[in-house]
């Protein structure tokens, strides 16, 4: 560390009397607030000179506060989520860009055993390909964040990974354009994200997830081995359920050996015999019986860590598998389910009734799942976990 570092993180230690405390608060005088960033960062041996010119650089966005208030595009049923964003566009840009980058997908193979299918797939989900970055400030939209007291413990940390950015060249307060909530590049991570992982792909002595997409494809598949990424083995697979399926086994917290679906006779979609091995299995049936079937492995557990919501994680999973050559899924005939305001009714009873929903929120979480497989069993409907109408009557 520069002598200059040394007596920064001195003098910001000695001078700490709003530092380390200011430094754990969110709400009151943004200027305040501020401050205290600005000690923490050079409290972390971050240069004087990037923490003020990332710190000029921080105001309040109520676009912000308003997008993080208003998230409600994980209501929609997974048919419509996939259908829409699974589409013929980024199926066929996906391929081309398979293609195109095979060279460095191989070496991010070799080296972390993520395959390039499912790196494209994020990829493609979260900017079409770098074509749609966002364009809010990153800096201003992180100190937002960090200032309101909803989950100020998230947001921190990214904010000073963002001045970190600054520090490294990485990026400038400038270039730093994103997504509502801080994230950056073309597929997406956070500032604490970009530090860890990034790598430059291309060997020209910056990290640019914006622009480079060596350095994009790179840092993406050693963020996802992170996660704990299992080499050489799959992560989803569509499959065909016989009628007389004990529905009550198809939830993904429920993992049994690929074996044990093998012999109630699930089959793979086009009804050859599934293989009948020990590798842990969930079977998820996001519309209920009638509607498409999935085998989900250890690996589907990467994409819900990137993200929580079953509907992304399983489109994502889904559009991996059709890049790496899997035909599309039949999506059945699943019964009609809720919309966003009958499903917050059904949240309330079932919450009346004693359950954990994760919230009144309209949105179909694993929580809500179990409750409504409780149900159906106590009222001797078939355990798919699937909310309807008949079921929200029957309440």
């Amino acid at each position: 560390m520069p002598a200059a570092r040394h007596v920064a993180l001195t003098l910001s230690i000695l001078l700490a009397g709003i530092g380390i405390a200011a430094a754990q608060q969110c709400g009151g005088d943004f200027g305040q607030f501020l401050e205290g960033v600005r000690t923490e960062a050079l409290a972390k041996g971050l240069s004087p000179a990037a923490v003020d010119t990332a710190v000029a650089n921080m105001r309040q966005d109520p676009k912000v506060l308003a997008a993080d208030r208003a998230q409600g595009v994980f209501a929609q049923d997974w048919q419509q989520f996939a259908t829409r964003m699974v589409n013929g566009y980024r199926l066929s840009q996906g391929r081309a860009n398979l293609e195109k980058h095979a060279g460095v997908l191989s070496r991010v193979l070799d080296e972390t055993g993520v395959p390039g299918p499912v790196i494209a797939a994020f990829w493609g989900l979260e900017t079409d390909y770098g074509a749609v970055l966002g364009n809010f400030d990153t800096l201003a939209a992180l100190a937002t964040l960090a200032h309101d007291c909803r989950r100020p413990e998230l947001f921190r940390p990214h904010l000073l990974g963002a001045i970190e950015i600054v520090d490294r060249g990485y990026l400038t307060p400038a270039e730093m354009k994103g997504a509502w909530a801080g994230e950056l590049g073309q597929t997406q991570l956070l500032p604490e994200e970009y530090i860890a992982f990034g790598t430059d792909g291309d060997g020209n002595g910056r990290v640019d997830l914006r622009q480079d997409a060596a350095d994009v494809l790179f840092t993406t598949g050693k963020y996802i081995q992170s996660l704990g990424w299992r080499r050489g083995e799959p992560w989803l697979e569509a499959v065909a359920v016989p009628s007389d399926f004990p529905w009550e086994r198809a939830a993904l917290v429920n993992k049994e050996p690929r074996s044990a679906f093998a012999s109630l006779g699930v089959t793979k979609a086009d009804g050859s015999p599934l293989e009948t091995d020990e590798l842990p299995s969930s079977l998820i049936l996001p519309m209920g019986r009638g509607g498409p079937a999935f085998l989900a492995f250890p690996n589907f557990d990467i994409y819900l860590a990137w993200n929580k919501s079953l509907v992304y994680s399983l489109t994502a999973a889904y559009f991996s598998t059709r890049l790496a050559g899997a035909p599309p899924v039949d999506m059945g005939s699943p019964q009609p389910g809720l919309d966003l305001e009958t499903t917050k009714q059904l949240q309330q009873r079932l919450t009346d009734l004693g359950y954990d929903t994760g919230g009144i929120d309209g949105i179909i979480g694993e929580n809500t799942r179990a409750a409504v497989r409780q149900e159906q069993i106590r009222l001797g409907m078939p355990a798919d976990g699937w909310p309807t109408p008949d079921l929200l009557s029957a309440l």
